[in-house]
């Protein structure tokens, strides 16, 4: 009897051993199909200025936009994902130094890299958030790219992007949004200048930066790093409804918020906010109790 149960069991075993394998082979096959998937994009050329006062805008925006996160400060790239299961996820080097991009690397490898979200064989770039860059106006954009042109040269290799099992599987199931490429409108006609002013209008515009963890009606819910803490509501029906001006340019600059809590930079980039002027953090407040 005490065979049969043991042979039994082994079967069992070994059936959701076979069973997990070909669910795997699935997902990583899938996962090829995404990464493998070539688009046939138009580049519109815009010009980049390389005076100062436009690397100067470039530098604002670098640190507004989260770019040193997974860049780094200086440019030379940085790990932000080592989780075996997962994988290893980081952010390439970015100056012109060996190891970096290539002196062939121009304005137009920059844009559709920024704005298609593709690599030079036009495959999907991993993780990068060309969703939010390609909705920046010209003259953002191109200050974005004049500025990481300007800086100086690092000798440092690119880490390569390796995906784990698990990163596979998630990012197949929509759960990591690691396909840039196939969440963008490639003939989108970005406006060539928005205007910059204590607006709602403008809060719009710099709202997009917050979609990739509040999601598009910045309602939140669940956390796009997995393990992560549910992400808040920021419309006029979360918290952000019932603070000040005052008050929510405080939380972003600091990360206490009114009601005492202590926002983790982990979990809410508040030394990356703290970095936005007077005018961008009212505009986006007015902009997020208007919806």
């Amino acid at each position: 009897m005490f065979s049969k149960i043991l042979k039994w069991t082994a079967r069992l075993v070994l059936g959701l051993i076979v069973v997990v394998l070909i669910a795997f082979g699935i997902f990583s096959f899938l996962f090829h199909q995404h990464t493998n998937k070539t688009y046939a994009v138009t580049v519109r050329d815009i010009p980049v200025p390389d005076d100062s006062a436009t690397i100067a805008a470039g530098r604002h925006l670098y640190e507004i936009k989260g770019c040193g996160e997974c860049h780094g400060a200086d440019l030379r790239g940085k790990v932000f994902v080592d989780d075996p299961p997962i994988g290893r996820i980081a952010g390439s080097n970015l100056t012109y130094g060996k190891g970096g991009l290539p002196a062939s690397y121009d304005n137009k490898a920059w844009l559709k890299a920024l704005r298609h979200g593709l690599n030079a064989e036009n495959k999907t770039l991993l993780l990068m958030p060309s969703e939010e860059f390609t909705r920046l106006d010209d003259h953002d954009i191109a200050a974005i790219i004049a500025y990481c042109k300007a800086q100086p040269k690092i000798d440092t290799p690119s880490v390569s992007i390796k995906i784990g099992p698990m990163g596979k599987v998630l990012s197949v199931l929509g759960k990591i949004p690691l396909f840039p490429a196939e969440h963008i409108d490639h003939q989108r006609e970005q406006p060539n200048l928005v205007v910059k002013a204590s607006t709602k209008e403008y809060g719009q515009y710099l709202s997009v930066s917050c979609t990739g963890c509040h999601k598009p009606s910045l309602t939140g819910g669940d956390n796009p790093v997995p393990g992560g803490v549910p992400v808040a509501n920021i419309t006029s029906t979360g918290h952000v409804g019932k603070w000040s001006q005052e008050e929510f340019i405080a939380t972003l600059r600091t990360g206490k918020t009114p009601e005492g809590k202590q926002l983790q930079a982990k979990d809410m980039p508040w030394p990356m906010t703290a970095q936005y002027t007077e005018e961008e953090l009212t505009a986006l407040y007015l902009y997020l109790k208007s919806i």
